[in-house]
């Protein structure tokens, strides 16, 4: 039995009456509830009295160190089986972490923490480390960012790792670390018999000087499936060594994510060989780099090689522009594993688009979820777009926000969502001006086809 509660105001008789279900439920989530300390120590007795809970979820919620207090007490005793922890924004200090380290130390179930967006601190991160190095914890996923980290964690966490061969995931992310502190952490990641599956790093304060680290780190954590290091100035130079990393035969990437870190279309010539011959890379986000329409068609022509196996793109914000869309388009025709397109914020315009539909209605492309949202894009489009979406039952996901497309362009989305052959599930129309009628029209469409949901 599941609970799954979200952004709630919790009165007196809505929490009794959760409590009744909660004794009997094996996940528990009450994100953005109100709650406070005072409802930790029902959920500690629950914790206490319900061995089938696995999973609890408490993000967003003001519970505070004495609220955590209370949890822990329930998370000590003999018939917890509590596995996943989520208490992310929760007001917690360093003073929670002494509490949370007895469990770590005591409570082999548990394999998740989740403690991002507390101001947990140095000092608090580090007891949390020594709670880690107990033989009895069996962490695997540990999330730490927005902890108000800095340099100084690196020395325990890399105490923790070299006894902790358990640990497959570490997020780090949005912590003031430096260059210094990344390269000592990849330095113990190498040496430690962990094998980690994913690293978050993202707005750590990474330059170039970090990237040969990282890259031994790919090269020999053949376990390292996502990696990402977006936010980071690394630029040209510093991808240039990642994909040294990269490239290794014993690197089984999956997921990249490279977003805003300062990399223009001299990056591409490296990134289009990764994605023609990196066949475990199913998923790369370049978001808000300076990519230009030779970079973009310098990767739509990896994206052409049989060996590619790239599922999801992320290029929105790139500086691209008409002149690309003939290659994506033709990448689009080609390519039969890509499944997702973000390429929205480009100035791509009607023409554009019209070009991108053509690769799109091409019998090997399997496109299911595409972003256009801030293209440029008016009601010329739209004709081309709603025959796209009428014939492409691959398609079920379509972003087309911040263009203006007027009620003539909705008009002639709407009719085709009412076309049987229409499969698409999600329509994104955020800031598009339209009149009432055409509201009631897509009001009306979302009542007689209730698998379509239109958000705006």
């Amino acid at each position: 039995m599941e609970l799954d509660i979200q952004c709630e105001e919790m009165s007196p008789s809505r929490w009794a009456e959760l409590l009744t279900t909660m004794k009997s439920c094996k996940t528990i989530r009450l994100d953005d509830c109100n709650l406070s300390s005072s409802n930790c120590e029902d959920l500690s007795s629950i914790i206490n009295t319900n061995p089938s809970l696995t999973e609890l979820k408490l993000n967003n919620n003001e519970l505070g160190d004495a609220g955590v207090e209370y949890l822990c007490k329930g998370l000590l005793t003999p018939s917890c089986s509590l596995q996943k922890l989520w208490l992310q924004n929760c007001n917690l200090t360093s003073a929670s972490c002494e509490t949370l380290r007895s469990v770590l130390s005591a409570q082999p179930s548990l394999t998740e923490l989740h403690v991002g967006d507390n101001r947990l601190g140095t000092a608090g991160v580090r007891v949390l480390c020594q709670g880690m190095m107990n033989p009895s914890c069996k962490l695997q996923k540990l999330q730490l960012e927005y902890c108000e980290l800095t340099a100084d964690i690196v020395e325990a966490l890399n105490a923790a790792l070299q006894s902790k061969p358990t640990l497959k995931e570490l997020s780090l992310s949005n912590n003031t670390l430096g260059d210094t502190a990344v390269k000592q952490l990849c330095q113990g990641l190498v040496e430690a018999s962990c094998n980690l599956e994913l690293l978050h790093l993202e707005n750590c304060g990474i330059t170039s000087d970090s990237c040969m680290e990282i890259s031994a780190v790919l090269r020999n954590k053949s376990s390292l499936m996502d990696l990402s290091v977006g936010d980071n100035k690394i630029g040209d130079s510093g991808l240039a060594l990642l994909c040294q990393g990269l490239m290794h035969p014993n690197c089984k990437i999956q997921k990249l994510w490279l977003w805003d870190c300062d990399l223009t279309s001299a990056s591409c010539k490296d990134l289009s060989r990764l994605i023609s011959t990196k066949e475990t890379l199913t998923e790369i986000s370049l978001i808000d780099n300076n990519l230009r329409d030779s970079g973009m068609e310098m990767l739509c022509q990896a994206l052409k090689d049989p060996k590619s196996k790239l599922q999801e793109l992320w290029v929105r914000e790139c500086g691209l522009t008409t002149a690309c869309c003939k290659a994506v388009s033709s990448a689009l025709s080609t390519n039969k594993h890509l499944k997702v397109l973000h390429i929205g914020e480009n100035k791509l315009g009607d023409a554009g688009v019209e070009l991108l539909c053509e690769g799109l209605m091409h019998p090997n492309c399997n496109i299911q979820s595409l972003w256009l949202g801030n293209c440029d894009l008016t009601a010329g489009c739209c004709a081309t777009l709603a025959t796209a979406m009428a014939t492409k039952q691959c398609l079920t996901e379509l972003d087309l926000s911040y263009n203006p497309l007027d009620d003539e362009g909705i008009r002639k989305i709407c009719e085709a969502l009412r076309k049987p052959t229409c499969n698409v599930q999600q329509l994104i129309l955020y800031d598009i001006l339209w009149s009432s009628e055409v509201d009631d029209e897509l009001r009306a469409l979302e009542e007689s086809k209730p698998e379509v949901k239109i958000i705006s």
